[in-house]
């Protein structure tokens, strides 16, 4: 579940319908913040392994490695503010995710695959808003009654799943669609679509059995 920590950038993508050049502006937000944000963890990993050994990084049943692997150091005043740091993260990420996933219900509504409700704006803000609230409900009750570590799986497999789904897309659309009109192209097709199926597999392979229950 280390990939974790990239979902969220293909987010960017469910906004192409609010930018004003999409060809041109995806491909740079997404690539440029997701280049940035590597840095960002290799500079973060080289700070924390030279506070803490690398097999501290367990966490407490897997949850918060960091904030417990500083536990260990003579910099404890420090676990205070990376836990702070860490609930500033999750709510961006969260805020972002459920803007993601009304954008997604959106279109999906507008094509009429899902009951318009969805594609119902405000007539203010011109914002999905009903179904904003109806996720708000939903991820509120799922983060208050399932456990972290099964979440976490549940996400990871869900989000690999539907990521081998979108190369398949892709491949397939490509080869049945060629002359459809595209905002933004994926090069080297079929290559890069079998590359992110064959990563995204290896990947769900290591996760446990009942998470791939769940997934079925």
């Amino acid at each position: 579940i280390v990939f974790f920590a990239y979902i969220g950038f293909d987010a960017v993508s469910t906004a192409a319908q609010e930018s004003k050049n999409p060809k041109r502006d995806m491909p740079i937000g997404i690539l440029l913040s997701l280049g940035i944000c590597t840095i960002l963890y290799i500079l973060f990993a080289h700070v924390m392994t030279g506070l803490a050994n690398y097999k501290e990084f367990i966490g407490q049943d897997g949850i918060a490695p960091v904030a417990v692997a500083i536990s260990h150091t003579p910099y404890q005043f420090l676990q205070q503010a990376i836990i702070i740091a860490i609930l500033a993260g999750y709510t961006s990420v969260i805020l972002v995710m459920l803007m993601g996933q009304s954008r997604v219900f959106f279109s999906m509504s507008v094509d009429g695959l899902l009951p318009r409700i969805f594609s119902e704006v405000h007539p203010k803000y011109k914002t999905p808003y009903k179904s904003n609230l109806l996720f708000m409900l939903f991820v509120s009750l799922f983060a208050a009654f399932v456990p972290a570590r099964v979440v976490g799986e549940m996400v990871s497999i869900g989000t690999l799943f539907a990521f081998i789904l979108v190369c398949v897309g892709v491949w397939v659309m490509r080869v049945k669609m060629p002359d459809a009109p595209r905002a933004f192209k994926t090069p080297l097709v079929p290559l890069v679509p079998i590359l992110g199926i064959v990563t995204c597999l290896f990947m769900m392979v290591f996760l446990p059995h009942d998470t791939w229950l769940r997934l079925i």
